[in-house]
């Protein structure tokens, strides 16, 4: 097997849309996709979700001045407030990015450099968390809005690959075996992080020491996996076509991408009903996406809870959302892909109300409250991905998934900005969480409107059974 498939169509698009016809040879590609997700959901879940909130906090709150504030380029920023705001930075940079290298993967056929480019980039940069501490709360930030920025971008050239290494009927599977791997990857590692956090002493490590070594291990953790959907996953070279194709020739690499950008977004509004998919998963995701990243801060700062309360409750959900991504996984095989997400967004939308009551200081209501998260998060997610992947065109898999991403988390900077300007108003997270619930329900009013299988048809794509 090369690492290019040079075979081409006459039409100009990639060769093997929907796999390989050989189906070992389709199940090894998959198999190879599936560590992707293994190799950087520890960013994820690790950095993100349970140690970087608050300990950056921590060390802003260490160079803050008695109001409280820090001033990064002579802005007064609330110290509290600042890892909600550099989570709003990173999605910036990556929507001004992701769309440039979309386009320049599918215009070229070569996903699997700029995929490795963009991991080992954010690799890298979750690694050289290593040295934040003291009052480097500047560097923290820096780190963290290249991390983020990169896993978006990969995570877009990543997710292109899905309709090219799975049939029609079995991406709902397959995408779910992909939150899957990750979800597993998340729960091993916070295993060894809480054994590591929670015996420091006995190490002969202080708090700060351990909390540095569990966010650069993610880094390096997501480097190291990374090398096998590198080894295993196949670029489909697009044929050059005169009309100006997703392989047309002309200009630079940086002209030719805004060019191609520019045709993308003119070729998406001629594909108004997955625009409309695009726009309900904007919202209900803002919300996913919001709770995943904020979670960790509003358990410290807002209900009191200690890090190893934190930390178990996120391996609790990590365990559970294995079951959950495949158990949804199966009931999208029986209901359909958009009935199934729909019943996942009222569930989380009776999560959010119950958060919004829950008392401080009380781990088993949160741990209740993580097991929940944990059997809707996944599967929500992985459907939403395989249901965008039946639509969109053929030969545009990178450009229309760099949009996807740009919802996915490209887009998702309102919920934490929201956040941070409720504390940096209120002093107060509690105020800020009922928003989420006007996400969920908006974006699910948004998502029933949509004809899934007339918009499967207006892509262009053959129709799944279930869908």
């Amino acid at each position: 097997m090369t690492d290019v498939d040079t075979t081409e169509r006459p039409d100009g698009e990639a060769a093997d849309p929907g796999g390989s016809g050989d189906p070992a040879e389709r199940r090894r590609e998959q198999r190879g996709w599936y560590f992707y997700d293994f190799a950087c959901s520890v960013y994820s879940t690790s950095v993100v979700t349970v140690f970087l909130g608050p300990y950056l906090t921590s060390v802003a709150k260490a160079a803050a001045d008695a109001d409280g504030f820090v001033h990064p380029l002579g802005v007064p920023v609330r110290a509290g407030s600042l890892f909600a705001y550099a989570v709003s930075a990173s999605i910036v940079v990556a929507v001004l990015v992701m769309p440039l290298v979309g386009a320049a993967a599918d215009r070229t056929g070569r996903k699997k450099p700029l995929l490795a480019a963009s991991a080992y980039l954010g690799a890298a940069a979750t690694a050289g968390m290593f040295f934040l501490e003291g009052e480097r709360y500047l560097l923290g930030a820096f780190l963290l809005v290249v991390a983020n920025a990169s896993l978006s971008v990969s995570m877009a050239l990543y997710n292109a690959y899905l309709p090219q290494i799975a049939g029609p009927d079995e991406r709902d599977a397959v995408s779910s075996r992909g939150w899957a791997f990750g979800y597993t990857s998340g729960a091993l590692v916070l295993v060894l992080n809480l054994v590591l956090y929670s015996g420091h002493d006995s190490f002969g490590l202080s708090e700060g020491m351990a909390i540095r070594i569990c966010l650069a291990s993610a880094g390096l953790w997501w480097g190291a996996f990374t090398l096998v959907p590198l080894r295993r996953l196949r670029d489909r070279r697009i044929a050059r076509t005169a009309g100006g194709g997703p392989g047309a020739a002309g200009g630079g690499a940086v002209g030719g991408g805004w060019r191609q950008l520019a045709s993308t977004l003119r070729d998406m509004r001629r594909h108004p009903l997955t625009l409309a998919f695009l726009l309900a998963y904007l919202i209900y995701n803002d919300g996913v996406q919001t709770v995943i990243s904020q979670a960790s801060v509003y358990g410290s700062e807002e209900l009191g809870l200690d890090q190893t309360t934190l930390i178990t409750a996120v391996l609790l959900v990590q365990v559970l959302a294995v079951a959950g991504a495949l158990g949804m996984g199966r009931l999208a095989r029986v209901y359909g892909a958009k009935r199934t997400i729909l019943g996942s967004l009222a569930v989380w939308t009776v999560i959010l109300v119950a958060g919004y009551f829950l008392p401080a200081e009380a781990p088993v209501f949160f741990y209740c409250l993580a097991a929940a998260i944990g059997l809707v998060m996944g599967g929500s997610q992985a459907l939403s991905r395989s249901l965008f992947s039946h639509l969109v065109p053929r030969g545009k898999e990178a450009e229309y998934f760099s949009a996807y991403e740009m919802s996915d988390r490209g887009l998702s900077w309102l919920g934490p900005l929201v956040f941070g300007l409720a504390y940096q108003l209120t002093g107060s997270y509690r105020d800020a969480i009922i928003s989420l619930v006007i996400f969920f329900g908006v974006g699910s009013v948004l998502l029933a409107r949509v004809p899934v299988r007339r918009a499967v048809e207006a892509a262009g794509n053959p129709v799944p059974a279930r869908i």
